[in-house]
């Protein structure tokens, strides 16, 4: 049983009347800013992990 476009258009405007438009696009803007603060977040975190990870590396190197 696959899921129709009558079915899915019924539930998009279910969630319509129920929500309203203005928010929806306020819940949508607010996962938009949490999926850049995540990304940004992922971006700075290797960065910083890694050279952590080097000079913790070099430490151990030179104590052996």
């Amino acid at each position: 049983m696959s899921i129709g476009f009558w079915q899915i258009a019924i539930v998009v405007v279910l969630v319509v009347l129920l929500f309203g438009r203005g928010k929806i696009s306020d819940l949508m803007g607010d996962v938009a800013k949490g999926i850049k603060s995540f990304k940004k977040g992922m971006s700075d975190n290797p960065d910083s992990s890694n050279k952590d990870n080097d000079s913790q590396d070099n430490n151990n190197q030179n104590n052996n």
